[in-house]
């Protein structure tokens, strides 16, 4: 049961943060780390394989001409394209609207010579009418020639940024795919019923031999080469530059160059707007500059082709090792002081912030780093407050177990150190004192209840005091007997002397009662104290219902005898040490040598004295 109670701590804390991270203020904040392990990457190579015209400042410049540009321009950059040796021709320009007919004929008598263009389209929704859509697809004449087209469409996340690719979007239950999606379906030959392939199931979409992995419905997540300009990039103008365009600003000769180096030669060839003016820009992890859409589809089908996809693991997966961690940890961290917790979770913190990033670097899987640092926090905090509970508890133990037989110096170390009270015994050197009240059955026999229990409060008051005051514990009642410790549960040097010291004080006290229950008319007892020092088992002893701290042992038994001892040999101060106390005392303590005496439980004969009193103090 109690360890049920220790995990029902973390298992609130994985809940609460499971459904903390399910609104969108936290997951940016998720995004924001995993774009932090972009940017700490930094770019990386990307292939040859794919080159993007831009329609950039310099296009502009070059051609003198306002946007839209005639769709002439745009046919006859295909048929130079084709001739340089295009694999592929994608346009990220929607020719969704007529233009002129003769424009709109050569563009499309262009991209049916051509015979590998992939147009773009656009399907338009509205964010309060979800089930309100307009499909813009390209202009009738280039569907009349079944030019192959996909969507453009670009979803950002709650914060603004672009971190996933539409591959597809439903319109009227039917799947209408991507720009990308119909450039990897058609990169080795154009077929007009290439949607016929594409599959998707098991969170993949499969075209033309390659598994994208799919999130969040019908998005794959980009896992961006660099920032803008990371792929190569040609003018507009550049391609339109041979020696049949004729317009100020062109050398007449750009495009000769660029089929003589074979920029072109059988590479995938994206054409769109890099100009801030047209507004077709967005932001990604890599946030220094505004990407353009034409270079988030090279991302995307750089991507693609080669396999580089960053995937999620396992949701289930990962739920089940964040949960059992979270027990783990909490448990461990329970046992620790806070001191050490604290640099256990920052290590663990940047251990998960480590494997996250050589993940994200190796194998291009994301976890949620965040999220389980907010875990360990949490759990840093809760065994805090857990620490803090328990030394609360073991603090008013204390109070409550020791202010009563204890001086309150004492009882400040203990609770400084509560592990000295901790279940179970262990071997300490200590002092044991026994005093006991002479022939007090007798006593008891000859008054009335009443008056027995009344000197009996004034005598233990009196001896509790001095015991305490001498820095010991008043161990236990035995009937009319004392049993109190010296040098636990506190560590003493001078346990000895504080015991042989507390005799003395104890039967001066004595001394004082027994005047004033004279003057009073009551009788009086006398006692006996016997002291014995060495080694006992010393700690919280007893059953898991019931223990209580105390000694046991020889040592222990011997302090008994020694104090029985005062009613066979006579002494005049009625305290009777043991040849170790006596060792330990006899620099500063008179004692006067006994005998060896034979002890009951003892084979041999022990040498006993008796204590006189403080060097210097004691009178002839």
């Amino acid at each position: 049961m109690r360890i049920l109670r220790k995990i029902i701590i973390p298992v609130i804390i994985f809940l609460f943060v499971e459904i903390l991270f399910q609104f969108s203020f936290f997951s940016n904040l998720e995004h924001k780390v995993q774009d932090a392990f972009f940017r700490l990457r930094g770019a990386v190579p990307v292939s040859d394989s794919i080159v993007i015209v831009a329609i950039d400042n310099n296009t502009f410049q070059d051609l003198n001409l306002s946007w839209p540009f005639p769709r002439e321009l745009q046919a006859k950059l295909i048929s130079n394209l084709k001739k340089a040796g295009a694999r592929q021709i994608i346009f990220d320009l929607e020719f969704t609207e007529y233009s002129n007919p003769n424009a709109d004929a050569a563009l499309t008598l262009a991209a049916k010579d051509a015979g590998n263009v992939i147009m773009a389209g656009k399907l338009i929704e509205d964010a309060s009418r979800p089930h309100i859509q307009q499909l813009l697809p390209p202009i009738q004449p280039l569907l009349a020639e079944r030019v192959n087209w996909g969507l453009v469409n670009m979803k950002v996340d709650g914060d603004g940024y672009l971190r996933g690719y539409e591959l597809f979007k439903k319109f009227d239950d039917k799947p209408i795919y991507s720009l990308g999606i119909a450039a990897l379906a058609n990169r080795r030959v154009s077929r007009p019923d290439w949607e016929q392939g594409v599959k998707t199931g098991n969170g993949y979409l499969n075209v033309a031999g390659i598994r994208i992995p799919v999130v969040r419905g019908s998005q794959a997540l980009i896992n961006y080469y660099g920032p803008t300009d990371t792929f190569k990039q040609i003018s507009f103008s550049q391609v339109l530059d041979d020696d049949s365009l004729n317009t100020a600003g062109l050398d007449l000769n750009s495009y000769n160059e660029l089929v003589e180096k074979g920029v072109f030669q059988d590479k995938i060839v994206l054409i769109g707007a890099t100009i801030d003016e047209l507004h077709d820009q967005f932001l990604t992890p890599f946030h220094s500059r505004l990407m353009s859409g034409v270079e988030v589809q090279a991302n995307f089908l750089e991507m693609a082709l080669n396999g580089h996809f960053l995937r999620h693991y396992s949701p289930w997966l990962l739920l089940c090792i964040e949960l059992l961690a979270c027990i783990l940890i909490f448990l461990a961290l329970a046992r620790w002081k806070p001191q050490y917790s604290l640099i256990i979770t920052l290590g663990l913190i940047i251990v998960t912030l480590v494997i996250s990033y050589l993940l994200f670097t190796g194998n291009a899987h994301l976890v949620e780093p965040l999220k389980f640092i907010c875990m360990l926090t949490l759990i840093y905090v809760a065994s805090l407050v857990s620490h803090y509970v328990k030394s609360q508890r073991d603090k008013r133990f204390i109070k409550n177990a020791f202010r009563q037989y204890m001086a309150p110096e004492l009882v400040n170390e203990l609770l400084k150190n509560p592990q000295n009270l901790k279940y179970g015994g262990s071997q300490q050197e200590i002092t044991v004192l026994f005093s006991d009240i002479r022939s007090f059955t007798a006593y008891a026999e000859r008054h009335k209840p009443e008056e027995t229990v009344q000197i009996l409060k004034e005598y233990f008051t009196a001896m509790v005091q001095i015991v305490i005051k001498n820095h010991g514990i008043v161990d236990k009642f035995v009937g009319d007997e004392i049993v109190a410790l010296f040098g636990t549960p506190i560590p003493q040097e001078e346990h000895a002397l504080q015991a042989c010291q507390t005799a003395l004080d104890m039967r001066d006290e004595l001394k004082r009662l027994q005047k004033n229950w004279l003057e009073q008319g009551r009788d009086i007892f006398d006692i006996g104290i016997g002291i014995n020092s060495g080694t006992a088992i010393v700690g919280n002893l007893g059953s898991e219902q019931i223990f209580d701290y105390t000694a046991i042992g020889d040592t222990v038994n011997l302090g008994a005898r020694l104090e029985a001892l005062n009613k066979e040999v006579m002494t005049q101060s009625k305290i009777i040490i043991s040849a170790p106390t006596y060792e330990k005392v006899k620099h500063v303590m008179d004692a006067r040598f006994i005998d060896n005496v034979k002890i009951k439980g003892k084979e041999l004969s022990v040498p006993v004295y008796e204590l006189i009193g403080r060097k210097g103090e004691v009178q002839s």
